[in-house]
C-alpha cells in the first residue's frame, strides 16, 4: 500500500454540492500531488434517495472541472465494478464472518419497535437482540423473519484514531451505537460498504468532511475486527455561509447557490469554482490565490489543510471570476461572450473587437452582458436633465449646440469605424474650442439614454451603426428642444 490511492465516492442523489465537490478535489489533489491514483466510485446503496440522471451530473461535473479519474465505472479498472449496487455479493460474506466471530449479530427488531424506542426518547438502539440465544436466532432465521446485521460495539473503554488534520480523536465506546452493517433489503449500509470497498480497492487515504469525525471510530472498529490495515483519515473543515446579520452558519441555499450547476448557471466559470473551493480550508505556502489545476497539484500538501471552518464568500468568488475573465485569451473571451452578444444584437454583425475591448475589464460574469448592453437593443426613455453634468460642463443650453455640431460632423464621415469617429469627434471639440467631455457627454447620453455605460460615446456610436446612431442623436436634440 505504498502507492497513494484516494477515492471520490459520491452518492447519486441530485446536484453536486460545493462541499462534495471540494471533497473530490482534495482527494484528487492528495493523490496527484504524491504521484498517486484517483478512483471514482458510485455509492448507490441508499436506493430510496437515488435521483434519476444524478450519475450523469457527477460525470459531467468532474469533466468540467478537470478531475480525471484513473479508475471508475465509465472507464473500468482492476477493482471493478465501481458501482456499489453491482457489488452486493461482496459485502454479505464479510458481515457473516463477523457474526461467526462474535463481532456482529442478527437483529430481528421490527421497524415499529424501533420507532417506539425513538418515541420514548431512547437515543439509538437498545441492543435488544445482541445476546439472543443461538437457538432463538436459528429459529427466527428458519422462520424467514426479516433481520439486519449489526456490529457488536464494545460496551466499555474508548476508541482512539488519528486524523491527518484534527490529530488524535478519542470517543467513548458507550457513545457508539451498534450500527447496522447489512439492511433488511440485503443492501449494505453506507458505512459498511465504504470500509469493505476501500480495503478491497487498496485505498490509502480517505478524504471526507469533518461531520464524519464522530463516526470514524465505527470504521476503525470494523478495520480492527476484520484484521485490516486502516487508511489515513483526512477530515476537511466545514464550509460556512455568511448570514445577513454577519454571523455564519453551515452553507445553505439561503446564502446563495450551493451546487456546482447552480454556480455555473449564475455565471461562474468552472475553473474559477475549482480554484476558489481549493482555498476553502487549504492555505498555500505563499500568498498566491489564482491557481490552475496543474498548479494546485504542485502546491498542495495535506499539512496545509486547516481545522477552522471556511466561509464561502460570494464577493470573493466574483473577484476571482473577474480576474479569470481579464486573463482570458481573445479567442476564449469572444467564445464565452458571443452567446450573450447575440441576445442583444441577434444575427447582426458588429465590430465585436470594440465590444470585447470595453467589456473585458468591466465584467465580473459573462451573463452580465445583456444587462450592460440593454440600451443597444432599445433606447431608454430618459429625462432631459441627464444632459446636465457639472464635471463635463454641460447644461441644457450648450448640449443642443454640441449635438447639432456632432450630427453634422458624423453625417460627413466617409467610413463608420471607431478610428474615424474618434478622430472626427476630437477634431470637432478642438474646432468648437470646448473640452472633449463637453462635446461627448451629450452625444453619449443621446446615443445610450443612460448615465452609466460600458465604453464611451465613440464606442457606442460605432456599435449602433451610422443610421441608428444619427437617429438617436436627432431624437436627443428634439428632447432638448
Amino acid at each position: 500500500m505504498s502507492k497513494v490511492r484516494t477515492r471520490f465516492a459520491p452518492s447519486p442523489t441530485g446536484f453536486m454540492h460545493v462541499g462534495n465537490l471540494r471533497t473530490g478535489l482534495y482527494a484528487y489533489l492528495t493523490a496527484k500531488s504524491q504521484g498517486g491514483q484517483f478512483v471514482l466510485r458510485i455509492e448507490d446503496t441508499d436506493q430510496e434517495r437515488l435521483v434519476e440522471g444524478a450519475v450523469d451530473v457527477i460525470y459531467r461535473t468532474l469533466d468540467r472541472v478537470g478531475l480525471k479519474h484513473d479508475e471508475g465505472p465509465n472507464i473500468g479498472g482492476p477493482y471493478e465494478p465501481y458501482v456499489q449496487s453491482q457489488r452486493l455479493e461482496t459485502y454479505r460474506p464479510y458481515a457473516e464472518q463477523l457474526v461467526r466471530e462474535g463481532k456482529a449479530y442478527y437483529c430481528f427488531c421490527t421497524k415499529e419497535r424501533l420507532e417506539q424506542l425513538h418515541e420514548q426518547g431512547f437515543g439509538g438502539y437498545d441492543r435488544h437482540c445482541r445476546e439472543l440465544p443461538r437457538e432463538e436466532v436459528q429459529r427466527l432465521l428458519e422462520a424467514g423473519t426479516p433481520y439486519v446485521i449489526r456490529q457488536k460495539v464494545p460496551l466499555t473503554g474508548s476508541t482512539t484514531f488519528k486524523d491527518a488534520v484534527f490529530g488524535e480523536i478519542t470517543i467513548e465506546n458507550k457513545e457508539i451505537e451498534d450500527q447496522v452493517l447489512i439492511k433488511a433489503d440485503g443492501y449494505p449500509t453506507y458505512n459498511f460498504a465504504n470500509v469493505i470497498d476501500d480495503h478491497l480497492m487498496s485505498i490509502t487515504h480517505v478524504v471526507r468532511g469533518c461531520e464524519y469525525l464522530t463516526s470514524t471510530p465505527k470504521y476503525q472498529m470494523l478495520y480492527e475486527a476484520l484484521g485490516w490495515e486502516q487508511p489515513t483519515y483526512i477530515h476537511l473543515p466545514l464550509i460556512m455561509g455568511r448570514n445577513e446579520d454577519g454571523t455564519t452558519s453551515k452553507l445553505a441555499k439561503r446564502h446563495g447557490s450551493t451546487s456546482f450547476e447552480g454556480l455555473v448557471q449564475d455565471g461562474y466559470l468552472p475553473e474559477v469554482i475549482t480554484n476558489y473551493i481549493a482555498l476553502l480550508g487549504w492555505a498555500p505556502k505563499d500568498n498566491q490565490e489564482i491557481f490552475s489545476l496543474e498548479e494546485l497539484v504542485k502546491s498542495f500538501s495535506i499539512d496545509r489543510i486547516s481545522k477552522s471552518p471556511a466561509v464561502f464568500d460570494y464577493d470573493k468568488l466574483n473577484w476571482f471570476n473577474g480576474e479569470y475573465i481579464k486573463a482570458m485569451s481573445s479567442e476564449d473571451f469572444r467564445a464565452q461572450a458571443m452567446p450573450f452578444y447575440k441576445e442583444v444584437f441577434g444575427d447582426e454583425e458588429k465590430p465585436w473587437e470594440v465590444l470585447d475591448s470595453i467589456l473585458r475589464a468591466r465584467l465580473t460574469k459573462f451573463n452580465e452582458i445583456p444587462g450592460l448592453l440593454g440600451f443597444f437593443k432599445e433606447l431608454p426613455d430618459y429625462p432631459v436633465d441627464f444632459f446636465v453634468n457639472k464635471k463635463s460642463k454641460t447644461n441644457l443650453e450648450n448640449s443642443p449646440k454640441m449635438l447639432e455640431a456632432a450630427i453634422e460632423a458624423l453625417e460627413q464621415l466617409s467610413a463608420w469605424e471607431l478610428e474615424t469617429i474618434h478622430e472626427g469627434m476630437i477634431n470637432l471639440a478642438q474646432k468648437l474650442e470646448v473640452k472633449n467631455g463637453t462635446l461627448l457627454w451629450p452625444v453619449r447620453i443621446a446615443a445610450a439614454g443612460t448615465l452609466v455605460t460600458p465604453g464611451g460615446a465613440m464606442e457606442i456610436l460605432t456599435l449602433l451603426g451610422k443610421e441608428e446612431a444619427l437617429r438617436r442623436l436627432r431624437a436627443g436634440l428634439s428632447k432638448l428642444a
